[in-house]
Order: structure tokens, then C-alpha cells, then sequence
């Protein structure tokens, strides 16, 4: 393959078509990314404009496919559960998975950094302020914002939820493409360290404030500070449209947040300068059109309350890779398997993905919510290859998101009915866990 010196084009230098260059390179491409912004490295990371991300096995397994798992990992903090903060501040510690089992928090700017830097430690070129404007599907040719038009062997669009690429195939003849906009925007905040440098609240969890229409959580730094995200409507009686003053804000806290308040003391200034975000959902079909195909956010972006937006988009590239292994060469089969395995992942993330925003700002309160978990855990305990929890088959598992969904409905199924049952808060550690287990696999 690496006599061939066959030339691919990426749009989009960021995490995904990042990481796709280093999976090319190293199996012989000569590789070239054209970014449309500055070199983030050179400009300085931005702040109020992302949300921390939280890095998992589907990110790592595809990392550790190129080698960086362990030099990344360097730059993240464990996060084994979620604190579920209350009104009145108290605490509740939640196991994401079994001991030893967690995500990561991790920088994106600093992630981002990291894999431009190995691209081009791998001979890839990345030429930046180049905005993509057409697109030829079949000579994956490229036309930019400065009259310069680049021909390659294969083009793929790694250039995010308002994808060039994608935009140049939602002109042409029976592509399909829907976008939906969740009613909830998000506005970061900043936990500082406290005044000895110490992390002001526990660093081994992501932190949540659910209060049913919205959300606050914090996700642990290396600096021992903490990025908060606000989830909150944009219109309504309680949202970013009605509050207005710096007033209003400090009594919006003190109702909802009041623990979080004294930890956050730029809330008022940051609350009005840093931006208000929107959130949106991508489905398109096909993901290959001649020469050119899709990949990670440009092809399925979704709400990051899964935290699986990142980790979907790596996996993207572990099963090209894969893929290429067993092909040898990127040609139309390849192409269409690609397609053909991703599409229905990339839509079943998707969903679940907008059903987690219902359960994290709501649900892990709730009491059912709670006794769920607690009888999963044991049916996993005792029956570990017959029933595992759906967040596990996400999170922590090689599961297809397809495969995961559609086993996690069967499972709610049957567990409605057990949480249906009368005393059943008193009396879950007597069921008969192997009787629920074999309506699992009956």
C-alpha cells in the first residue's frame, strides 16, 4: 500500500480528521488536511465555546490502534461515576460501570493540539484558513475560499456538523439529510482551583445538578479547575431569554445551584460574555458519494450527553481501518461497507444520545431511576454475559450502538414491568434474577 503514494484529502484538521490522517499515514497515504480556521495552536484555544469531552473505550480502542492511547491518556482524569448534586447540596455518588470502569475527562483543545502535532509527525500536511466551497465527487476535487482547486484520489469530510462536504452533497439527487435543534442551548462556566490549589469539589466524578427542564454539570481539569455547562432553555418562563440581569442570574443560582455558588466567582461576568450555544442532531444517507465520503460529526453530529460524540467519531475511523485491513486498498467496497456498518450506528447514537439528555437532567434523580440501576447491577453481577446495562453496552463495551439500543429497549422492557411490581422498593433483593434473565434471552 505504501508504494501506491495514493493522495487523500481531508476537510477539517479537527479531532476526527486528525486522527483519520494518522490511520492513513501510517498505512502509507500521503495525506493532506485543509482546515478552514488559523492553526488553533498558534492562535490560542478559545474558551466558552466547548464543552469538555469525555473520552471512553471506543475512543480509546481507536487511539490505541495508532499508538497514543497511553500519551493521551497522560492529559485525562478518571471520572468512575456521576455526583448527583440536590437542592439543598447534598451528595449521590453513581457508578457509571463496575469497579475499574470509567471515562475520561479530557480537553479538546488539548486533544486537538496533541493529534495535529502527531499528524505531522507522521508527514501529513495541514494547510490551514482554507474553506472548502464545491466539491467534484468523482475527481474528489476540492475548491477553496482563495481559487485554489485540489484534486486527490479520495476526499473525506471531517469538517464537522455544518460539513462542506455534506453541504456540497445535500445539492445533488436522492441525498437524504435532517437537522434538529434541541429547545435547550448550553453556556460554559469556570470552577476555579480553591485558594490552595486543591480541586473545590470531588475530581472523581462528572458533577450534576438535575433539576428536570435543565442541568448544570462540572467536568474535572488537569489545573484542578472544573468546566461547568449549563444546559437551559433558550425561550420560556425559566431560561437564557429571561434572565437578564446580573440580578437575576445571582438569584437564578442561589435557588437552583445554591452549592455550586460560592465556587463560581466570575458566574455573573462569564454568564453575559461567554457565549450561549445551540445543539443540534444530523442524520444524512449516503454517507459516499463517488470519490468523497463522510466521517465523524459531518456525517451523524449529535448532542454530547452520551458523551459518545467524540468516542462515535473515533470508532468511525478504528472500523475504516478495519476495513482497510481487510480490503487492502480504498476503492467503492470498502466505500460502501463503511457506509453500510456506520449508518445505523450513527442514527442509534443519535437517539440515544437525545434520550440521555431526559436522564441526566431528570431521571438520576428520581427514586425508580435510582432502584433501576441498583437491580441492573446485581443482574450483571450474577448474570455478567447474559444482561448488561445499556450505558455499559455504550460506554464500555464493543457493542454496535445498533446492537446496544436494540438489546437496551428489551431489557427496559422487562424492567418496567419488574419496577411495576408492588413493594418492589422493599423487596427488589429477593427477585428471581435468573427469571428475569431468561425473559432476556427466551
Amino acid at each position: 500500500m505504501a508504494s501506491k503514494k495514493q493522495h487523500i484529502s481531508i476537510l477539517g484538521a479537527g479531532l476526527v480528521g486528525s486522527l483519520l490522517s494518522i490511520f492513513l499515514a501510517k498505512r502509507g497515504y500521503q495525506v493532506t488536511i485543509f482546515e478552514r480556521r488559523p492553526d488553533m495552536r498558534k492562535a490560542g484555544a478559545i474558551g466558552g465555546r466547548s464543552i469538555n469531552l469525555a473520552l471512553s473505550h471506543r475512543g480509546l480502542k481507536a487511539l490505541d490502534r495508532v499508538g497514543l492511547k497511553e500519551k493521551i491518556q497522560e492529559s485525562c482524569i478518571p471520572m468512575p461515576g456521576r455526583m448527583i448534586h440536590d437542592l439543598e447540596g447534598n451528595l449521590d455518588f453513581q457508578p457509571y460501570g463496575k469497579e475499574g470502569e470509567y471515562i475520561n475527562s479530557v480537553s479538546r483543545g488539548g486533544l486537538n493540539w496533541l493529534l495535529m502535532d502527531q499528524a505531522e509527525a507522521h508527514s501529513v500536511e495541514i494547510r490551514f484558513d482554507h474553506r472548502c466551497l464545491d466539491v467534484d465527487f468523482d475527481t474528489a476535487t476540492a475548491t477553496f475560499d482563495n481559487g485554489q482547486s485540489v484534486s486527490s484520489d479520495f476526499l473525506f469530510g471531517g469538517d464537522g456538523a455544518f460539513s462542506a462536504l455534506r453541504g456540497a452533497m445535500q445539492k445533488t439527487d436522492r441525498f437524504n439529510f435532517s437537522q434538529e435543534y434541541i429547545s435547550a442551548g448550553y453556556k460554559e462556566l469556570t470552577m476555579p482551583p480553591t485558594a490552595d490549589g486543591d480541586f473545590a469539589i470531588d475530581p472523581d466524578a462528572l458533577h450534576i445538578w438535575p433539576r428536570g427542564e435543565y442541568m448544570l454539570i462540572a467536568l474535572p481539569n488537569l489545573d484542578k479547575s472544573f468546566t461547568c455547562t449549563l444546559f437551559f432553555p433558550f425561550e420560556g418562563e425559566i431560561s437564557f431569554d429571561s434572565i437578564k440581569t446580573e440580578a437575576d442570574v445571582e438569584a437564578f443560582f442561589n435557588d437552583k445551584f445554591k452549592d455550586a455558588v460560592p465556587l463560581l466567582p466570575n458566574l455573573k461576568q462569564e454568564f453575559f460574555e461567554n457565549p450561549t450555544s445551540s445543539l443540534i442532531t444530523v442524520r444524512c444517507s449516503p454517507w459516499v458519494k463517488g470519490n468523497t465520503a463522510l466521517i465523524g460529526d459531518a456525517a451523524h453530529a449529535i448532542v454530547p450527553f452520551y458523551g459518545q460524540g467524540m468516542n462515535s467519531g473515533f470508532e468511525d475511523c478504528y472500523v475504516f481501518d478495519q476495513l482497510l485491513e481487510k480490503h487492502g486498498e480504498i476503492n467503492e467496497a470498502l466505500l460502501k461497507e463503511y457506509q453500510d456498518l456506520r449508518i445505523p450506528d450513527g442514527n442509534a447514537i443519535a437517539d440515544l444520545a437525545l434520550y440521555n439528555f431526559i436522564e441526566m437532567r431528570d431521571k438520576v434523580a428520581d427514586d425508580k431511576f435510582v432502584l433501576q440501576k441498583k437491580i441492573e447491577k446485581k443482574l450483571n453481577t450474577l448474570y455478567p454475559d447474559q444482561w448488561v446495562p445499556l450505558y455499559s453496552m455504550v460506554t464500555f463495551s464493543d457493542y454496535r450502538y445498533s446492537e446496544a439500543i436494540a438489546r437496551g429497549n428489551k431489557q427496559q422492557a422487562i424492567m418496567d414491568e419488574v419496577l411495576s411490581r408492588p413493594g418492589i422498593e422493599e423487596n427488589w433483593e429477593n427477585l428471581d434474577f435468573k427469571a428475569i434473565v431468561n425473559q432476556l434471552i427466551a
